[in-house]
């Protein structure tokens, strides 16, 4: 998600301010919790301020009051994760205080939070030049101590400054464990870890190529004992990360191994292979759709181009490739799979009690009655899992390639902090149509074709060779 902050009109500032911020009483004068508005963002927010107690405390009470288990989350859990954050960069700064010490927890969630403000407040005043970057790492572990992979405070974001929308950063390259397994549920990574794709950049620069084996990451193991290692995150940097990474690789085809320094930076990207729709005609009659998220409007341009592909043709079928598709909106899976079939629960949207929200299909949307396989990877995550695991329970056709990300706790929503960041987080879980549990555990394809080394460095794609055949037959 890309969040682009400009400034708002002073009225419209005054009014944020109104509904977000915090009351100015010391809190054991004021009359209830402070700042604990927890509303959605309401015209465009103003300029973000610095992140303060004030803050913490309304995303604390905003996550307890609207987060998909707020109602029965132990938020003792939050303050201790929150806490140790804290601590943690005091050490880190090489400046701890002695009386950094938590707070008795009661499981009171109100008088919780006052013991934990009043801790805090007593160790950021002994430091002030710290208490920006320590209220920033201590709502970041807040958030994360959800462990919820659409959970999310979104603040401080920066482009280079001479960003050109599309431009990507970092290495220029991708590998078989991509960024969202690094950051969110790797499942299980197997090795070797290779290059599948070069997109340019300082990749492309010194002449890596698809199927390039990665030995090593700064002198780490990509893989312990079958295990991905934490070593692979480096090959995604996220501006305005800019430490040299080091590989030492492996061409198969020849033997050799060398080693690399590549230099995170931008590069311009193929403006086509940005397009969230791609479709070509295969085999004179089957209609190939890549699709790489679910955007605003993406599922009726995926309808027109097998439309277009069908004028004056003959198809009879259609191969519709999610890999590496991060996912979007639900409502445009649930589009998606109405062109499939009609009458049926695409999937269901549930409170934390077990009452649950059928999602069903749109059946005014016309049926293409085409067969359709489904190409599937460890990056097809949230609503593209929600359209696979849809494909796979509704027996729509099969899925092909490997299991999905695991990545789908359920849609999120956003709110406005009194400082004009973002938090987001599911206010319902996602169950597929079987009422099954796919966050953490992901979609297996019914054909289980994975990409090798090999395949990559010839340019072979063995997954959709595969989906070719199985709508042959």
């Amino acid at each position: 998600m890309t969040v682009i902050r400009t400034a708002a009109s002073a009225g419209l500032a005054l009014l944020l301010a109104a509904a977000c911020t915090a009351p100015t009483p010391p809190r054991g004068q004021a009359g209830t919790p402070a700042g604990t508005v927890c509303a959605p963002p309401s015209g465009v927010p103003g300029a973000e301020t610095a992140t303060t107690i004030d803050v913490i405390e309304q995303a604390y009470f905003c996550i307890l009051g609207d987060y998909y288990s707020g109602a029965t989350l132990d938020a003792r859990s939050l303050l201790t994760a929150g806490f140790a954050a804290l601590t943690q960069e005091l050490n880190r700064d090489g400046r701890d205080v002695p009386g950094a010490t938590m707070p008795a927890l009661t499981g009171d969630r109100k008088a919780d939070w006052t013991a934990f403000e009043t801790a805090y407040r007593k160790i950021t005043d002994q430091v002030p030049d710290l208490r920006d970057k320590l209220a920033v790492a201590t709502l970041q572990a807040v958030v994360a101590a959800l462990g919820d992979n659409h959970a999310r405070w979104t603040h401080d974001l920066k482009r280079p400054l001479d960003y050109y929308d599309g431009d990507g950063y970092g290495l220029g390259l991708e590998a078989n464990v991509n960024g969202p397994q690094v950051d969110g549920n790797p499942g299980v990574a197997l090795g070797p870890l290779f290059v599948t794709t070069v997109l340019g950049g300082a990749a492309q620069a010194a002449g890596l190529r698809s199927g390039d084996i990665i030995e090593s990451i700064n002198g780490s193991a990509p893989f312990i004992d079958g295990e991905a290692t934490p070593a692979i995150a480096a090959l995604y940097p996220e501006y305005p990360e800019a430490r040299p990474v080091r590989l030492r690789l492996l061409r198969q085809s020849d033997g050799r191994r060398w080693s690399v320094t590549l230099k995170p930076g931008l590069y311009p990207r193929d403006l086509a292979t940005l397009r969230v729709v791609r479709s070509k005609l295969l085999d004179d009659d089957i209609a190939y759709v890549r699709m790489t998220g679910f955007a605003p409007d993406s599922a009726n341009r995926v309808l027109r181009a097998i439309t277009r592909l069908r004028t004056g043709q003959t198809i009879t079928g259609v191969v519709l490739d999610l890999r590496g598709n991060g996912g979007g909106n639900p409502a445009e899976a649930t589009r998606l799979l109405s062109a499939f079939v009609h009458g049926r629960n695409t999937a269901y949207q549930c409170t934390v009690d077990g009452t649950c929200q059928a999602m069903p299909t749109d059946d005014t949307v016309e049926l293409l009655n085409l067969p359709l396989t489904v190409l599937t990877d460890r990056g097809c995550a949230s609503a593209c899992e929600h359209f696979s695991s849809a494909v796979k329970d509704l027996r729509i056709g099969p899925l092909v390639g490997t299991r999905t990300a695991g990545v789908i706790s359920g849609p999120a929503r956003t709110y406005l902090l009194a400082n004009n960041t973002m938090l987001s987080f599911p206010a319902r879980h996602h169950l597929g149509p079987d009422r099954e549990v796919i966050d953490r555990i992901g979609v297996p394809p019914d054909h289980y074709v994975p990409l090798t080394p090999k395949d990559a460095a010839a340019g072979r794609d063995p997954a959709l060779a595969k989906a070719l055949t199985l709508l042959h037959t």
